[in-house]
């Protein structure tokens, strides 16, 4: 399948998939999205704590690296699992301007060790911040009580709209710890109805720069 490497509105780069019409990122602003979506209604709720976080979707790595950049602010202690079925190629990821779209050239070594990180194994990015790539259907999760944070960010659900079932929402209402979070960008009904069926407390946000809500639940201890 023809991949192509685009500018985002707000500068920053992402892939395009054309034969599907969709992209890794949000074509209005990768970096915004991921920061509005990610960090501010996801790991801000989380300051000044250690922080286990599963990304679905690893893809360019963009919301793992951000993270390094934030977490390291507030001198968080993050063990970050990115889960990808198709992995980006480590030549083609270090084709994307993050480092220096987010002013970050004293880290560049960081997000080039990020996808140089062997797969399926947990290695220390720094002291504070370690990452397991694991290459792996969403389906075949099944991870129990692991997680304070859930970064969802599979391709939308015009594309892959079995990423985004009861089943595999049940398995991330699993994969939380209590008063665990999940986050995402889509704002679907039937996603909503999906992560409520399973037990979650759900709520609508406004979403990133243009789209209009995104998706934020809990998993509550009844």
């Amino acid at each position: 399948m023809k991949r192509e490497i685009i500018t985002t509105n707000d500068g920053s780069t992402t892939i395009h998939l054309p034969e599907l019409n969709e992209s890794y990122h949000s074509k209005h602003g990768a970096i915004q999205e991921a920061y509005h979506v990610f960090i501010k209604n996801g790991l801000s709720l989380f300051e000044g704590k250690s922080v286990s976080i599963l990304e679905i979707g690893f893809g360019t790595g963009l919301n793992s690296f951000i993270t390094y950049l934030e977490a390291k602010k507030s001198n968080q202690t993050i063990d970050y699992v990115g889960v990808e079925a198709y992995p980006v190629a480590v030549e083609e990821a270090l084709q994307m301007n993050y480092v220096k779209e987010l002013n970050a050239n004293q880290e560049a070594a960081i997000f080039k060790d990020m996808h140089e990180a062997n797969w399926e194994e947990k290695v220390a990015i720094s002291d504070d911040f370690s990452l397991t790539k694991r290459q792996q259907l969403f389906q075949e999760i099944n991870d129990e009580d692991a997680y304070n944070l859930i970064y969802f960010d599979a391709f939308g659900f015009r594309v892959q709209p079995e990423l985004w079932s009861l089943e595999v929402f049940q398995k991330m209402y699993n994969a939380l710890k209590i008063n665990g979070v999940i986050v995402t960008y889509a704002c679907r009904s039937s996603i909503k109805n999906a992560m409520i069926e399973c037990g979650f407390k759900v709520e609508k946000l406004p979403g990133a720069p243009g789209k209009r809500e995104m998706l934020r639940a809990k998993k509550i201890n009844f």
